[in-house]
């Protein structure tokens, strides 16, 4: 499976409370879950690193490209790919419209994490 049920979308979509743990160097060990800010754009999601592709998360994911996130009350197995190009306009009026009036707004509609956009889908698991 990798696209999400509309339910879960949806769930995503409402909350702000998701925390991304891609994959340690070892491919099995989870990283420290960090709170980020998402959103929804069609029927994907996305995410984008506030301190760009500096951020420990980010590297992580893109080296892994696998981990998990833990949103709405949920834990789902999930991949990571980088995203670039004019989706990221579309991305960045879904973070105005879900973050209007914080004052990290424009840091998060940046060059510098637009640079840092993933595409979070969930990801099939053997266990």
């Amino acid at each position: 499976m990798d696209t999400w049920l509309k339910e879960e979308l949806h769930k995503i979509a409402e909350a702000d409370d998701l925390h991304i743990s891609p994959f340690r160097e070892d491919g099995v060990t989870y990283g420290t879950p960090t709170w980020i800010w998402s959103v929804v754009v069609g029927d994907s999601l996305y995410v984008r690193a506030y301190y760009g592709q500096n951020s420990r998360w980010y590297q992580a994911a893109l080296r892994q490209k696998a981990g998990r996130i833990t949103v709405a009350g949920t834990t789902k197995e999930v991949s990571f790919e980088p995203i670039d190009g004019q989706i990221n306009d579309l991305i960045d009026n879904a973070y105005r419209a879900k973050y209007n009036g914080s004052p990290y707004l424009n840091s998060m509609i940046s060059t510098r994490a637009r640079s840092a956009t993933v595409k979070v889908a969930p990801r099939e698991t053997n266990a």
